[in-house]
């Protein structure tokens, strides 16, 4: 993490991998009446990474995502995805690259039932209006656990699958930058570390990087680096954290 680099002049072309997968400059998001959500948050994440984001309610978190990921403006500072600023965008320029270079994994798998496993997994291409490439098909359904489950339907599937059509799915336009909302919240304990060890595996076999939203500090233990929030701010973070280092410093944060 780093709070020095300024953004780089960018334009809203298409993107290049760069050693910096996502940045935050001096990111300030104020609600209307008067909240706060952010203040002046800055922070740099490498390509290839794995970080959490933890903190009470009320402490940033969702609203970090947010702005993070295109969804919604900051009242002051920059956001940069790969080598593209997302200040000035239109809400259709910034649909188009969030659909081509953000990747999203929530606790409801948000799958359309009337749409095999296949079509789920191709349909972030097929809105873009490109072509979905069969081999790099095959390999994520393959890592994610689901080669020959192409045609079923998800009422045919487990919420272990469809998280992992999800996480497929995410994953399918070689985005910039993968986002997880809680993304095991809604799954047994088995079945979420699971999901859990594939997510690692994404992030270290295909050099994704993904950034995780949870409270839970198994989920965050399994990450590279943990970021602590309290009022909006980066207030602490862990390096090759451990579910007792989490629990320990979550607590210290809350306090």
């Amino acid at each position: 993490m780093s709070t020095t680099t300024a953004p780089t002049t960018t334009t809203t072309g298409p993107t290049t991998r760069t050693t910096t997968a996502l940045r935050l400059v001096d990111v300030t998001k104020t609600y209307p009446g008067g909240v706060t959500a952010l203040r002046g948050l800055t922070l740099d994440l490498p390509s290839g990474s794995f970080t959490a984001v933890m903190g009470a309610s009320g402490s940033g978190k969702s609203t970090l995502l947010h702005c993070a990921a295109g969804l919604d403006a900051p009242s002051s500072g920059h956001v940069v995805v790969g080598d593209v600023a997302l200040a000035g965008m239109s809400a259709n320029e910034l649909t188009v690259f969030r659909r081509e270079n953000v990747g999203f994994v929530f606790q409801a798998y948000n799958l359309l039932d009337h749409l095999t496993v296949a079509e789920n997994v191709q349909l972030p291409l097929l809105l873009a209006g490109r072509r979905p490439d069969p081999q790099w098909q095959s390999q994520l359904l393959e890592a994610v656990g689901l080669a020959g489950k192409e045609q079923r339907l998800p009422s045919e599937l487990s919420g272990g699958q469809a998280q992992r059509v999800a996480i497929a799915r995410a994953l399918v336009t070689r985005p910039t930058v993968v986002f997880a909302d809680e993304p095991t919240g809604a799954l047994d304990s088995h079945t979420g570390a699971e999901v859990l060890a594939l997510l690692r595996r994404t992030a270290t076999e295909l050099g994704q990087t993904l950034v995780i939203v949870t409270h839970d500090p198994v989920v965050a233990a399994v990450a590279d680096r943990v970021l602590f929030l309290r009022d909006g701010c980066v207030v602490s973070h862990l390096d090759a954290p451990t579910v007792t280092d989490v629990t320990a410093r979550l607590a210290a944060v809350r306090s």
